[in-house]
């Protein structure tokens, strides 16, 4: 009788907490690399151009083998562009799309780098804690809902003296869920 209670709570918590994963209606990109698996819930309400490029780009393919060509552990993580150097892009830029609500306040924001005010293209960057400084000049368009730890790694990669890991850490494959 006891052994079931605890297959009883432990099933009914898996259900729970799957359950929990299926109400959510906003779309998810799941980016695997070599340091793991990161799950990011994307705010396809609150920035929806900004979304929808960024889901047309990883359906594409365009993200996977791009490298994270920028770490600076304690702030955040930067990919995207697809020359590795930190200036490409898919040849195209879009206006900035800024959320009420939405702030850099802590690990796990997902928000795109840019080169000044509607110069957004397909390079993004993931925050280690709050950028507070980022607010109203970068577009947050998602939030890290698993595989923070993954973000942590890559950060804690060494690197040279332009942030650029020493060695390369690709997205081997973004998916869309």
């Amino acid at each position: 009788m006891r052994w079931w209670g605890i297959v009883g709570v432990v099933v009914g918590g898996g259900l729970l907490m799957g359950s929990a994963h299926a109400q959510s209606d906003r779309p998810r990109a799941v980016i695997e690399t070599a340091k793991g698996r990161i799950v990011i819930e994307l705010y396809a309400e609150e920035a929806p151009k900004t979304v929808a490029n960024f889901v047309k780009l990883a359906k594409e393919g365009f993200y996977n083998g791009i490298i994270f060509h920028r770490v600076i552990p304690g702030f955040m993580i930067q990919t995207g562009d697809p020359t590795g150097a930190g200036m490409g892009g898919p040849g195209y830029t879009f206006e900035d799309e800024f959320a009420p609500g939405l702030r850099h306040d802590g690990p796990g924001v997902v928000s795109m780098a840019n080169a000044g005010p509607n110069t957004n293209g397909s390079q993004f960057f993931i925050t280690l804690a709050a950028a507070p400084w980022l607010d109203g000049k970068h577009a947050i368009f998602g939030r890290v809902v698993e595989g923070q730890e993954a973000v942590e790694q890559i950060a804690a990669a060494g690197r040279d003296a332009q942030d650029r890991p020493l060695d390369n850490i690709p997205m081997t494959r973004v998916a869309i869920e």
